[in-house]
């Protein structure tokens, strides 16, 4: 039988849609449903750019007519799923405006304002809004396709009545001036009014026309366009890496449209005039939606009201271990140490660092950067570092999708800050999250390494959960040092017996470590997989998934993202369960554990199973030998799996049911809440075991001295 699997663009679209849940959950605060349409929004216009595109590109260019038809297929099957989640999206964006209301916030459009609110909004048109508006005329001489920024939300304005028809477009300048606008109020009535940029162009349309055309009409309807984000990076030989990228991101602002977004209410005229002028032939990439678009912006939706209306801030905690040391180091150097975002500090890390750029003793600094923050404290350190004479090595993704015009300026800055700089493997991504310290501690050089599941980004770190180990284990560090000689050296053959390492052994490494699971299902003894990934989808390890379900294994899978697995199928998977956890942060960890007869085998990685982060790209998995962080990562992982509030279940008609236990009815068990939790009841108790053992110390000197006194 073939193994049965789910196409992975229908399947992120269940994620999209689990996305989607948690703006409908009534047990979410207001404002943060409102900021999950954004999420929602913000994730769909990445899935046109990207998967879409790809699934266009092969109706387009297949030469083989099955491989055509199927791509076809899928293409109409993802419009379909897309326009009933639309519909979805609507319906609950229109619930939402009524709680706001009920609540007395009201966000209101250009046909809702008062007089007063009328004269403040031309005000705040002329001194504030109209300098960023630049109406872009549609006419023969206008090229409209190679003139319209990717996803921004235009305005399609039409100026009719006197003459024929004029037509124009507005850019709503959201990256200038902020997206939603709160309006002066009665502060006794306690109402307040917000009302969205576009509107406000919409009520300042004759201001912004009259005295340069003539009409006693004058309309406006909005539109988004999206691209394909394909880089198309041309192998030119006198070019570098650097310069392909460059060129590369000025092609990708003319791609071929992908989507085009577009007011259910635009007149039929209209659109056929907009999509003349943007030369789209396939009408199979038009959307019909509501009367915004862009709602990535609602991510930012501003905090206004009662505290309840957004989730309760939870502070990061401190790390007792770090605390205990004023030199990172040495903390290190004394045990392991794993901190969990956001639960916990990143602050840690950016000291390390520098700590390193000034401690006499650190020799060298290596570091793979993907996505790092717009103010990055990881930057500021590693030219620091430069400036104190330390050696500082930096392989910076150029082609980190949507990061690579930031990525190239920190290339530019590092390299002129005089650290040196590469840019990975020709054909590789380097997406590993790793960080290499030297250190000359006597006569010996010392290495302190940091493994992790996440970027060094400080911004990502209070939003994204992911795991840091830091750890100078030589059997880790001394591998770790083999992984940077081959991200420089790739043609130099390297060899790993801890670290499991995309392209060169992680395959064969997660074949070997499900292969001992399937022995020891067939021989009796104890067994069990549980699996953590953002995605799912690599058909070969699906395979060998399947394969360990039919030997007996049980397999607990979470999956945040894409599962192309498919659960609940006799002679199959009928001993695999899969969840997806989706609330307020986002699940970021890639975590493998194996049961491996009663003693676990725990791994933490940056690679998801998907083949590009098997074969394609440079990833490094860290099995976890401290005893205290194996079992704290185990824990953790248990508390997701008894998840009966966030938890959903992943099955094969991915309708995303909510996830209950039926022996915890009348019992909840949020994940992140119950992780938030155990890991602030870790740290009192590491708190309280540090205090036991200075009190400990002070007594035995008391004890000391006391002993010598009475012997003298």
């Amino acid at each position: 039988m073939e193994n049965r699997t789910i196409e992975k663009e229908l399947s992120w679209l269940s994620f999209n849609h689990r996305v989607l849940q948690e703006a409908q959950d009534e047990n979410v605060p207001l404002l943060e449903r409102f900021r999950f349409l954004g999420i929602y929004s913000s994730n769909m216009d990445e899935f046109y750019r990207v998967r879409v595109a790809n699934v266009r590109r092969q109706v387009l260019l297949s030469q083989d007519a099955s491989h055509k038809q199927k791509a076809l297929k899928l293409f109409d099957d993802i419009q379909s799923k897309v326009i009933a989640s639309q519909r979805e999206f609507d319906a609950t964006y229109i619930d939402l405006l009524r709680e706001l209301d009920d609540n007395d916030i009201h966000l209101i459009n250009e046909t809702q304002v008062n007089e007063e609110q009328g004269q403040w909004l031309r005000e705040y048109y002329r001194n504030k809004l109209r300098r960023h508006i630049f109406p872009l005329l549609i006419n023969n001489k206008t090229k409209l396709s190679d003139n319209i920024n990717d996803d921004c939300t235009y305005l399609m304005v039409e100026m009719s009545g006197l003459h024929p028809a004029q037509y124009a477009l507005v850019e709503v300048p959201s990256s200038n001036v902020p997206r939603f606008v709160e309006l002066p109020h009665d502060k006794g009535d306690g109402h307040k009014y917000i009302m969205l940029l576009d509107n406000i162009i919409r009520y300042c349309l004759v201001d912004i026309f009259s005295g340069f055309f003539e009409f006693d009409r004058i309309s406006a309807y909005s539109m988004k366009l999206t691209r394909d984000a394909t880089l198309d990076l041309k192998q030119e030989f006198s070019q570098s890496l650097y310069e392909q990228m460059s060129s590369g991101l000025k092609r990708r602002l003319n791609a071929v449209p992908v989507r085009l977004v577009y007011d259910h209410k635009m007149p039929q005229s209209m659109l056929d005039t907009l999509i003349e002028h943007l030369e789209i032939s396939d009408r199979q990439g038009l959307i019909s939606g509501g009367r915004y678009h862009s709602f990535k912006d609602f991510i930012e939706f501003p905090s206004m009201g009662r505290k309840s209306l957004e989730f309760k801030k939870i502070p990061a905690l401190d790390h007792q271990h770090f605390n205990q040391y004023n030199n990172a180091f040495s903390a290190i150097a004394e045990r392991d140490i794993l901190l969990y975002y956001p639960y916990h500090k990143f602050s840690y890390f950016t000291e390390l660092l520098r700590q390193a750029a000034f401690d006499p003793k650190v020799q060298s600094i290596q570091i793979c950067l993907y996505r790092v923050a717009k103010k990055s404290r990881v930057i500021s350190a590693l030219t620091e570092a430069v400036k104190n004479g330390k050696q500082v090595k930096v392989n910076i993704e150029l082609q980190a999708r949507f990061d690579e015009e930031a990525n190239l300026m920190w290339a530019e800055k590092l390299t002129n800050a005089g650290a040196e700089v590469s840019y990975g493997i020709s054909g590789l991504k380097v997406h590993a999250k790793i960080c290499l310290i030297s250190r000359l501690e006597g006569n010996q050089l010392k290495y302190y390494g940091h493994y992790g599941t996440g970027n060094f980004n400080e911004k990502n770190a209070k939003i994204y959960t992911d795991f840091s180990l830091f750890s100078c284990h030589p059997k880790l560090t001394r591998e770790l040092v083999k992984v940077f000689n081959f991200i420089e050296r790739p043609y130099q053959q390297s060899s790993f017996h801890h670290l499991t390492v995309s392209p060169i052994n992680a395959r064969q490494r997660l074949n070997e470590l499900i292969n001992q699971e399937i022995s020891a299902a067939t021989e009796g003894r104890k067994n069990g997989i549980i699996l953590k990934v953002n995605n799912l989808v690599d058909k070969r390890l699906i395979a060998k998934l399947y394969e360990a379900n039919n030997a007996g294994v049980k397999i607990q899978l979470i999956v945040r993202g894409i599962c192309s697995l498919e659960t609940g199928v006799e002679g199959q998977s009928e001993n695999i369960s899969a969840i997806s956890i989706v609330d307020r942060y986002l699940e970021h960890p890639r975590v493998l554990i194996c049961e491996n007869d009663g003693d676990p085998k725990v791994f933490i990685s940056s690679a998801d199973w998907m083949a590009r982060n098997i074969d394609r790209r440079v990833e490094v998995g860290c099995p976890v030998y401290c005893p205290e962080v194996k079992q704290t990562i185990i824990d953790i992982i248990n508390i997701q799996l008894q998840d009966n509030v966030k938890a959903r279940l992943i099955n094969k008609e991915q309708t995303n049911p909510y996830q209950i236990h039926p022996q915890d009815i009348g019992q909840q068990t949020q994940a992140q809440m119950a992780i938030a939790q155990y890991l602030a009841k870790q740290q009192r108790q590491l708190v309280k075991d540090a205090i036991d053992e200075e009190l400990e110390q002070v007594n035995a000197e008391k004890e000391s001295q006391l002993e010598v006194i009475t012997h003298e």
